[in-house]
This record gives structure tokens, C-alpha cells and sequence, in this order.
């Protein structure tokens, strides 16, 4: 990958925050087997030559692009706001649109041909290119919400100095679909027990051709070897195998996350440090429980980032990504 690896300087922007300070951002290329991988690096300002520590930011599922917006949900800027809340303090970051979004256009897959471990790679290549750049001293990773396991599975085959899980599910994604399905009094056990079949045989990578037509979208072909591919981690199990300096980080009001998911985690890792912020929800931004309340934050960027949780990632980030002067 080193030979094919390119970097240019699409615009300089300048971002004025209330300490004066201002940070730039560069536009980074990965070519790939059938087209570009593409990310934003956040700067800090500093002397010509300075190196600094940086954190890969890795998103959450779904049509989700590198600064935290959904097609299906709107405009927050969550991840942004964090890259900028970094950089305040001293720390670079790099967030990336993933395949068939925005600067990663061109590498999109169809469906059938798509699986999670992709966007394991995908993540993995960014953490490679970071480690050979120079200009950063030690990497460090976070992840949000789906992008929490990808970066456990990044930070195990990867140098990572921490890692951060910004609202990670701690089940596996069968275990998720079954208690969904399980909570809808509408499904009979008859029902339940065939999902359940279904998903046995795709976590052994079979395909499962006769589907009833209530789960036709659900288990439909296309998806099948995402789902397979994704159905054989556990967040927690993968967790525990991380011997790198961690935090676990969950909102009371995310109607996403639980704090039952965040009390896993740190069942699974004793050592994990787990901070609950108040009144923070899936998008990082404060909001109330009543649900059309709290989505109506996820179409908001004017709204900033939650404040205790600006202060407690920097912090840790801060605590094991010793800045080089």
C-alpha cells in the first residue's frame, strides 16, 4: 500500500473557537482494488515540522458519513464536532467516509458483494497509513456506536496507543435481532424459533435461500454475507482481548445504547475505564428521554457537543497520547 498511498491539500479552512486557537484540514486518498478510500485530517496549528499525537474516528452503522450525519437521520456533525474538540487540545484526528459515501464514492460495493470484515479493513488500512506518516507521534482509536467494535478488532491487530467506545452495543448482532424480535408480542414463538434458525445457519456462512415473506427484508439474499460476517463477533469477548488502555463512554438519555451495553463492556473488562455522561444522547448532543425530542437533536448541528463529554475523551486521549514538541 505504500507505493500507492497519496496525500493533497484540498482547502486550508480556518475554525475560529473560543480560545483563538484554529485548526486545518486536509483531504486524504486511499486508492483501493475498485477505487478511492477518502478522509478529512484535522490539524491542530502549531510550528512548522510539529508532530502530533492523532485519533482514527470511525463511525457508526448504516448510511452514516465521516462527521457522524445519516442519510436517514440528517445533519449533527457529532463526529466533527469531535475531531475540532481534539484538536482544541493539541491532537489531530482523521474521520472517513466509508464505501459509497461522499470521498469514498467510487469504492462502493453492491450489496451481495459487502461484508462487515470490510469495513474492519477499510479501518485497519487509515490506522496503517497514520502509523507510517511521520508528521503523528502515537495513533489512537475511537469508535461510535457500530464503529466501537470495528475499532476493537482495528486496536487487536493494530499498534493503537487507547481506544475509545463512544456508545458501543455490547451484544452481537444475532443477540440484538432476537431480543427485537422477542419484545414485539406480535411474533410467535413459531416465528422466533425460524429467526433464530435463519441466523444459525448464516454464522456458519451458509446461505439460506427459503425465506418466509415476513422476513424477507430482514434475511433477504443481498445482505446475507454482511449478516454472516458480522454475526460471528461478540463486542464483548472482542473487548476482552484488548490489553491497551480503554474507556467506555455512554449517555443516560441514548435510546440507542443502553447503559446495560456499557455495564457489559465493563463487566467483560474490569480495567476499562466506563464514564456515564448525563443527559447525553446517541449523537453525543444533550437532549431529553421522549424520543421525538431526542431524534429531533440528530437533524441539529447548530447544537454542540455534550460538554463533560468534550472534557472526559480529550482528557483520555490527552493522557495516553503524550504530544511531541
Amino acid at each position: 500500500m505504500k507505493n500507492f498511498v497519496f496525500i493533497y491539500l484540498l482547502f486550508a479552512l480556518t475554525f475560529s473557537v473560543s480560545n483563538a486557537q484554529s485548526f486545518r484540514e486536509e483531504e486524504v486518498i486511499l486508492p483501493v482494488e475498485n477505487g478511492n478510500l477518502g478522509g478529512v485530517i484535522m490539524m491542530p496549528e502549531g510550528k512548522k515540522r510539529q508532530k502530533f499525537p492523532i485519533v482514527l474516528i470511525i463511525q457508526g452503522s448504516g448510511p452514516t458519513d465521516k462527521d457522524g450525519n445519516s442519510a436517514g437521520a440528517g445533519k449533527n456533525n457529532s463526529l466533527k464536532m469531535l475531531a475540532e474538540a481534539l484538536a482544541e487540545q493539541g491532537i489531530a484526528s482523521l474521520r472517513f467516509d466509508k464505501r459509497g459515501m461522499g470521498l469514498s464514492q467510487s469504492a462502493g460495493k453492491q450489496e451481495q458483494n459487502l461484508v462487515f470484515d470490510d469495513f474492519v479493513s477499510d479501518a485497519g488500512l487509515w490506522f496503517d497509513y497514520l502509523a507510517k506518516q511521520k508528521r503523528f507521534t502515537k495513533v489512537g482509536i475511537a469508535g461510535h456506536s457500530q464503529g466501537s467494535l470495528i475499532g476493537m478488532l482495528v486496536a487487536q491487530e493494530k499498534p493503537a496507543a487507547n481506544f475509545v467506545s463512544i456508545a458501543g452495543p455490547s451484544l452481537g448482532i444475532g443477540e440484538t435481532i432476537m431480543g427485537q424480535l422477542k419484545s414485539n408480542p406480535a411474533n410467535p414463538p413459531a416465528v422466533i424459533d425460524q429467526a433464530k434458525n435463519i441466523m444459525d445457519e448464516l454464522k456458519k456462512g451458509n446461505k439460506v435461500s427459503d425465506i418466509p415473506s415476513y422476513f424477507a427484508s430482514l434475511f433477504r439474499p443481498s445482505i446475507q454475507p454482511f449478516m454472516s460476517s458480522w454475526l460471528k463477533y461478540d463486542p464483548q469477548e472482542e473487548f476482552k482481548k484488548l490489553s491497551i488502555p480503554t474507556m467506555v463512554v455512554n449517555g443516560t438519555t441514548d435510546i440507542q445504547v443502553s447503559m446495560d451495553d456499557a455495564n457489559r463492556l465493563k463487566t467483560a473488562k474490569p480495567d476499562t475505564r466506563m464514564i456515564i455522561i448525563d443527559g447525553m444522547n446517541h449523537v453525543l448532543k444533550n437532549a431529553p428521554k421522549e424520543r421525538n425530542a431526542n431524534i429531533a437533536t440528530y437533524s441539529n448541528p447548530d447544537l454542540p457537543l455534550n460538554p463533560d463529554f468534550k472534557l472526559v475523551v480529550t482528557s483520555f486521549f490527552k493522557e495516553h497520547l503524550a504530544t511531541t514538541k
